[in-house]
């Protein structure tokens, strides 16, 4: 029976975070979409952009930080340096659209995934069994399969300069890498609010500065319409979302399955460009999805970490349960001989 029910719970809590992570997946793609489109438009302003995201971080968790009158968990100078180290990974990817395709953008993205295995390894102690690596490397073949049907069909939507561009999605995904265990350490061992409302203040901080010092001019020359301030509001939005669902999924399956779940992002970009952009999509991007899902669930199966964590959870109740019944039979004990 006991069996049973901690089988039960790392099935639930795989379901879960695997729903988690494609929420964040999608709402990734929404934000490269948005982002790709400002671009697209002259509007070269990825501070700003990123403003706007820590900015509505701080709006909704700050206040909930000042209502509990608790101190910080963490020294406010280790969220400065996550918070500057996010802010610039933000910008260089971000940056990257000027140059290169959104889809280019979306598949080097994946660089981030060996970059947190290694650092997860270094930093927090993680131990990757042989199926984890296994459900990895079937992700990283979906990825494979989406480069395979780039090359085979093309892609229009090339930047100006595409080498250079992804240059910089790779400097960003070593960025993102250690913002991701570092949040994965604040998301397991402090208090989420926390980590969203100091990464929210701290990155707004981080970003005015950088805007006053070198995107005060093109903030001048954007020809502002509905429609560019629109594209702002998807972009803060999304984002917003993201962010706040990434602590949880990296708090209950770790920076790896994150990045992994993330990788579906580049289907769900193309699905936003066949409706968007009347593009079609080659067959393989479709069989990419369902080995990129098969990975994740191989992964997320074989985490013995998670696993570990609910048993020892059911051992701490079933200690519990036993000391009560122990306690009960003593007072029973001891009405019969009163």
């Amino acid at each position: 029976m006991i069996e049973w029910r901690i089988s039960k719970n790392v099935l639930f809590r795989v379901i879960f975070v695997l729903i988690l992570g494609q929420i964040a997946s999608i709402n990734l793609s929404l934000l490269s979409f948005t982002s790709s489109l400002l671009s697209n438009r002259s509007i070269n302003v990825p501070l700003t952009q990123s403003l706007l995201t820590y900015t509505l971080l701080a709006l909704v968790n700050i206040p909930i930080i000042l209502f509990r009158r608790q101190k910080l968990m963490v020294p406010w100078y280790w969220y400065l340096l996550l918070a500057f180290i996010d802010v610039e990974a933000n910008y260089v990817v971000l940056k990257a659209y000027q140059y290169t395709s959104i889809t280019s953008v979306t598949l080097l993205d994946c660089w981030t995934t060996p970059w947190v295995m290694i650092l997860t390894w270094i930093f927090i102690g993680t131990r990757y069994t042989l199926g984890q690596f296994f459900g990895a490397a079937t992700c990283v073949i979906g990825l494979c399969l989406v480069l395979l049907s780039d090359s085979a069909g093309g892609d229009s939507s090339g930047g100006t300069a595409p080498l250079f561009g992804d240059a910089l999605v790779i400097a960003g995904t070593l960025g993102f890498a250690l913002s991701n265990v570092g949040e994965e350490y604040f998301a397991k061992k402090k208090d989420l609010t926390e980590l969203l409302a100091m990464l929210g203040i701290f990155g707004m901080f981080v970003s005015i500065c950088q805007i006053l010092l070198v995107e005060r001019h093109n903030l001048e020359v954007i020809k502002w319409s509905p429609e560019a301030i629109s594209l702002f509001g998807g972009f803060a939005l999304s984002s917003f979302i993201y962010y706040s669902v990434v602590p949880y999924v990296l708090k209950l399956g770790g920076s790896v399955l994150h990045n992994l779940s993330i990788l579906t992002s580049d289907v769900w970009v193309l699905i936003i460009r066949v409706f968007i952009y009347q593009q079609s999509i080659h067959w393989l991007y479709y069989l990419a999805f369902v080995v990129v899902v098969v990975g994740l669930i191989i992964y997320s199966t074989n985490d013995r970490n998670a696993i570990s964590a609910i048993d020892s959870e059911n051992l701490d109740n079933n200690a519990q349960y036993q000391l009560l019944d122990e306690e009960n039979e003593g007072a029973r004990n001891e009405t019969w001989t009163t």
